[in-house]
């Protein structure tokens, strides 16, 4: 079981790129094989090598880029504030099972609804625009954020908090010394779920509302277009360019910051 898990994360960084890059490629060829076959008409799914031209091509546009602003904003700013909503309200829900249990049919009621289905409401009262992305992306994202801080605190050693206690330290010391340094790599565990869930929202919440600006405002604009599926293909590519880069850098911040965790992890099995 050991030798297994080892032999699992033992692939080099350079070896994990290069798998990533065969997908890539694989999927970039059959694209554009079925593309130049016409199986299906150009005017609905063009070779993959004019969308990728095109998604280059845009990155000398600026208004182009200044609808990529706009989502990024929307993003950073809804993922900022899900973080200062939902470490706090995990903390307090994990650490005091009286208010984990009266808040429980509240969380299970809101947590299945889909963000999504919010867009009409939260258009009609908050307009178009960061006043109304922004909200939607703090509801979808602090969900993620919420659970895993409270998983942490499930991880965290009880003779380390007992420790504490025994020296006269209060809960509060103990949670800030000793519980929230063991749940912080699942927060960011977390953080890193809701960063692909804020993206997904601020481009979704665009494309379904069909006003303002953005990138999903290109995408939902270049689709009411004829011959409009190049650019929303080569917006869809941007966009998901973006969730790997995003993905690839809180990845990276991760290992660095709690390096002592997966080595723990690593020991444990």
């Amino acid at each position: 079981m050991t030798h297994q898990s080892t032999s699992s994360r033992g692939l080099s960084r350079p070896g994990k790129w290069a798998r990533g890059a065969v997908g890539v490629a694989v999927l970039f060829l059959a694209s554009e094989a079925l593309g130049r076959a016409e199986i299906v008409d150009r005017s609905y799914l063009p070779p993959a090598s004019t969308v990728v031209a095109r998604a280059f091509e845009l990155f000398g546009d600026a208004e182009f880029l200044h609808n990529v602003r706009v989502t990024l904003t929307a993003w950073g700013l809804g993922l900022g504030f899900a973080i200062v909503i939902a470490v706090p309200l995990g903390l307090l829900f994990g650490s005091v099972p009286a208010i984990n249990t009266g808040a429980r049919a509240i969380v299970e009621f809101l947590r299945p609804i889909p963000s999504v289905a919010l867009i009409p409401l939260a258009g009609l009262v908050l307009g178009s625009g960061l006043g109304m992305e922004v909200p939607l992306i703090v509801y979808a994202a602090s969900w993620p954020i919420l659970f895993n801080t409270m998983y942490g605190l499930d991880d965290v050693d009880p003779t380390a908090k007992e420790t504490l206690r025994t020296f006269g330290f209060s809960r509060t010391q103990v949670l800030l010394r000793v519980s929230l340094r063991s749940a912080a790599p699942f927060i960011a565990t977390g953080v890193r779920l809701a960063a692909s869930i804020a993206l997904i929202l601020a481009v979704g919440t665009e494309i379904l509302s069909g006003f303002g600006e953005g990138l999903g405002i290109f995408i939902a604009n270049a689709s009411n277009v004829p011959d409009g599926t190049r650019d929303v293909l080569a917006g869809t590519v941007w966009a998901g360019c973006l969730g790997l880069i995003s993905d690839t850098l809180l990845v990276q911040a991760e290992n660095r910051l709690f390096r002592w965790h997966f080595a723990l992890r690593s020991g444990a099995s």
